[in-house]
């Protein structure tokens, strides 16, 4: 569900790029270092967008480190960390506990049971240090679990849930901006939870997976209905992220809010055209 809250690399300055993937490596590096390589597994780009918006708002000054890694054993790679990137370390292990816990409870997939077990530790602790957090990502996964077995067609109840989920992540202090934040997280993850659906519609027709788009899909309009409604999500979004006092990486914020975001989506939108004129 993760992997739409990225850049868009070539409308983004090239000191930007180099100062995005600093910030993305840094991240994982910091999963290695504090939960090992199945914590590295769960790096995102979209809590890398977390760790540079929250940095930016608090004006966190990152530490700067060269650093060679499996992926570019060669050259030594850039990276800027701070005690926000901690965070975003212990929000994506955390994400991926529950995640895998919800997957053994609902289907009984071995592998998830497996992969929850050699985390378990680390995730206690994370629980431990964030309740807040830990309580409503838990929460928000399991209704979420219930409108996939309730087959609710209710497309903003099962976006919401994962909308919930967000906003809480982006939380990082309960303070001033708390409410700012948790607006611009909730629509953000209502964006990812349904770009991601309809990026799954075709395929769940055919396997009868959930799919809150599936009581729509048919429609003749059914895709410039889901685009105005992506484009609602995104939209309350931005707004929220417009009124905060951010300077520093506003570039680098803006190009993923109003850009890298859709990207995905115009690789999909071009791909039907495409199929169409084939037809």
């Amino acid at each position: 569900m993760f992997g739409y809250v990225t850049v868009c690399e070539p409308e983004l300055k090239v000191k930007d790029l180099k100062k995005y993937r600093a910030y993305y490596c840094g991240l994982c590096r910091t999963l290695k270092e504090d939960y090992g390589f199945m914590g590295q597994m769960t790096l995102t780009y979209d809590m890398t967008f977390a760790v540079i918006l929250l940095s930016s708002l608090y004006e966190t000054i990152a530490k700067h480190e060269e650093h060679r890694c499996k992926v570019h054993p060669v050259k030594r790679q850039h990276m800027l960390r701070n005690e926000i990137t901690s965070y975003a370390a212990a929000m994506n292990v955390l994400l991926a506990y529950y995640h895998m816990e919800d997957d053994w409870q609902d289907d009984h997939k071995v592998s998830s049971l497996m992969t929850k077990s050699l985390i378990q530790g680390k995730a206690k602790k994370i629980i431990e240090k964030y309740p807040r957090q830990s309580k409503v990502i838990q929460q928000s996964l399991r209704e979420l679990g219930e409108c996939e077995r309730e087959n609710s067609m209710d497309i903003d109840r099962a976006a919401g849930c994962f909308g919930r989920l967000m906003a809480e992540l982006f939380v990082w202090k309960e303070d001033i901006w708390e409410k700012t934040l948790r607006k611009m997280g909730f629509y953000l993850g209502k964006f990812i939870y349904l770009m991601d659906a309809l990026d799954d519609v075709e395929k769940d027709k055919k396997s009868g997976n959930y799919n809150p788009f599936l009581s729509i899909a048919d429609q003749p309009d059914f895709e410039e209905t889901a685009e105005k409604i992506l484009l609602m999500m995104t939209a309350e979004a931005s707004r929220a992220f417009e009124k905060l006092p951010i300077l520093e990486n506003v570039d680098i914020l803006r190009n993923i809010l109003y850009a890298g975001i859709w990207e995905k989506y115009e690789m999909r939108k071009s791909a039907k055209e495409r199929q169409k004129e084939e037809k």
